[in-house]
């Protein structure tokens, strides 16, 4: 068992990561901006991205309070303390590196490292996770999930990612799935504010006709 557990997942009106890999510094504030107006509450930016730390750090002190800011594809350790001096409150990782885990949880970030076993579930719980990534949602499928999400703890925070869209929701919700990270359906590089702001809108009316929006009240 982890002697450091990290944050717990926050109480968010909808659980939905907006992941904006690839997009540039410039482009990060007008392009939250229409993510917050639509109703999203958690962006990360992949560290695979341009100047992803300078990204963060902008969006970090601009986001209004109670908007999770983090970093996808954080593999080493010592991106964990850059992630945390440019004000980063959210890890997510493709893979389990008890290492990198360990590193935020001691930062005390939410974290959600990527599993694709049961093995790789538990462990990841047992070494303080806030919530399970499974990657690639779309590979490992519903019916994998479904089954790997009978055995977790009851509350465990399940997470799809990978092939998912606001078009198969529905679907993955009979999987006990309660949270999404929506990357290409929502954000490819090039995408304009206005583009995004569309696709983040329907995103959110989807969200909300298979689960409702929590009141935070």
């Amino acid at each position: 068992m982890s002697e450091t557990k990290s944050a717990p997942w926050p109480a968010l009106k909808r659980n939905l990561v907006a992941i904006l890999r690839g997009i540039a510094p410039d482009e990060i504030l007008p392009v939250a901006q229409r993510l917050l107006e639509a109703g999203f509450e958690a962006i990360e930016i992949p560290l695979n991205s341009p100047d992803p730390f300078r990204s963060i750090e902008a969006l970090a002190k601009a986001a209004p309070a109670g908007v999770l800011v983090g970093a996808g594809t954080v593999l080493d350790p010592a991106d964990v303390a850059r992630l945390d001096a440019a004000g980063g409150r959210l890890l997510v990782s493709p893979n389990l590196d008890p290492a990198v885990l360990a590193a935020g949880a001691r930062a005390r970030m939410v974290t959600m490292p990527g599993v694709f076993t049961p093995t790789e579930a538990f462990l990841a719980l047992r070494s303080g996770a806030s919530g399970l990534k499974f990657f690639p949602a779309g590979v490992l499928g519903v019916e994998g999930i479904k089954a790997m999400g009978a055995v977790l703890p009851k509350g465990t925070v399940i997470a799809a990612v990978g092939g998912v869209s606001d078009e198969n929701f529905a679907i993955y919700a009979q999987a006990g799935v309660r949270a999404f990270g929506l990357g290409s359906s929502l954000y490819k590089a090039g995408l304009s504010p206005a583009e995004v702001g569309t696709r983040a809108r329907a995103a959110v009316k989807a969200y909300d006709a298979v689960f409702g929006a929590r009141s935070k009240d």
